[in-house]
Order: structure tokens, then C-alpha cells, then sequence
């Protein structure tokens, strides 16, 4: 699957059409995250995983991990973002996001949409964005927020055993998690991972608002 003018046209065109759901929590902080389509590269350098023998131009999901010093969320998955600063809209916070983390600088004309907003239960309330990166060729890890960055093959999100859903004894709703290589993302990561394959690849209108995190991921 090439990251190309007939993939972003598609995804485009999915997001324009998708009627989405903004949701607020009273006493949750605003939050956006950017779910950036960039180059698969050089790969993602995960087990389970190929790692091209060349620079690949297929299309691939940016993720990274974060330091286990963080407060929040230390050691987990993450697309990059943030907070909500001020007046900012989320397409403007998760651009500031992606060039802080990883040093990826892109304009208002690389936004592609939004997908579902995701109440977490530490407390966020986070509106994800999808943006076009294209090659994204220098990225920089900033040291403080990102541990290791990651091109995920979007195919390896298309996988016939995802999502995985976990029942949970204090919901009935399960915990959702997205496979990848031979370990998982968890939600909220995986529920927007989960969403835009439903919605922008495959053509069908899923929420994933009611899905629960693994208690590791609450806090």
C-alpha cells in the first residue's frame, strides 16, 4: 500500500464524509494527538516485523514510545501529542506535537481530518488528527518525551486478528487492543489506530469511544 495521491485522496475523502463525535468530560484536560502517515522507510525495527532492505515508500502509521520517566503513561505506546494550549484548536496542538517529539514541521495543508474523540480514564479528553507527512525522511526523538520512534506498516494494522478484545471485570465494555509485530498497542492508541483502519482503509463507520484500557494504561 504506497503512500501516494490516490491513498491520501481516499482518506481524505473518508474523513470528509465521516460524521464524527466530539465528546468533553467534566475535569478533563484537552488533548490532541497527531496519527501521522509517513514512509514505512527503513522499518520499525520490532520483532515480528520485516525490515526493509531498502528506503520503502509504502505507507506506514508513525508511533513512538515514551521514557519510562514520564508521569504520565511512562514506557507506552504513543502517537505523538499533547495537552491543548490556550486557545489552540486540535489540528493546531497535534502539528505542535509532532514537531516537538519528532521534530516532523508540517503546515495546516498536511491535516487530513478528524476521527472520534477518546475520554481516557487518567483524565484526557483527546481529539485525534490525521495528518499527511509524506517521506518524513529526518526525524529527531526529542529526549525528554519520546524514547524510540516507530514506522509501523499500515498493512500490519489490517491483520485478520485485530482488534483484540479483552473482557475486563469493572466494565462491560472490553479492553481493545491493535496487534503489531508480536506485541500490542492498547487504547486509547489502539482505538484510533483501530478506527481510522475501520473508517479510512476499509470503508466502514466504527466507534471506538466505549472501549475500555488495560488497567496499566489508566493512570
Amino acid at each position: 500500500m504506497l503512500l501516494d495521491d490516490t491513498l491520501r485522496a481516499l482518506i481524505a475523502g473518508r474523513l470528509g464524509g465521516f460524521e464524527r463525535r466530539a465528546l468533553s468530560a467534566p475535569g478533563s484536560k484537552r488533548a490532541a494527538v497527531a496519527l501521522a502517515l509517513v514512509e514505512e522507510g527503513f522499518g520499525a525495527a520490532l520483532p515480528g516485523l520485516r525490515t526493509p532492505a531498502a528506503w520503502s515508500q509504502d505507507a506506514a502509521v508513525l508511533l513512538t514510545r515514551r521514557p519510562s520517566h514520564m508521569r504520565n503513561h511512562p514506557g507506552q505506546w504513543a502517537l505523538p501529542g499533547g495537552s491543548i494550549d490556550g486557545a489552540e484548536s486540535p489540528e493546531e496542538a497535534a502539528l505542535r506535537e509532532l514537531h516537538e517529539e519528532v521534530g516532523l514541521e508540517l503546515d495546516e495543508g498536511a491535516i487530513l481530518g478528524r476521527l472520534d474523540d477518546f475520554v481516557t480514564r487518567s483524565g484526557f479528553a483527546i481529539t485525534p488528527v490525521v495528518v499527511w507527512a509524506g517521506a518524513a525522511r529526518a526525524l529527531v526523538p526529542s529526549e525528554a518525551e519520546v524514547a524510540s520512534i516507530h514506522r509501523i506498516p499500515l498493512t500490519e494494522f489490517m491483520r485478520a486478528d485485530a482488534p483484540l478484545l479483552d473482557p475486563i471485570e469493572d466494565s462491560e465494555h472490553p479492553v481493545l487492543r491493535m496487534p503489531v509485530g508480536d506485541t500490542w498497542i492498547a487504547a486509547p492508541t489502539a482505538a484510533f489506530l483501530y478506527q481510522f483502519r475501520e473508517l479510512c482503509i476499509a470503508g466502514r463507520t466504527v466507534r471506538v469511544a466505549h472501549f475500555e484500557q488495560p488497567l496499566f494504561a489508566r493512570k
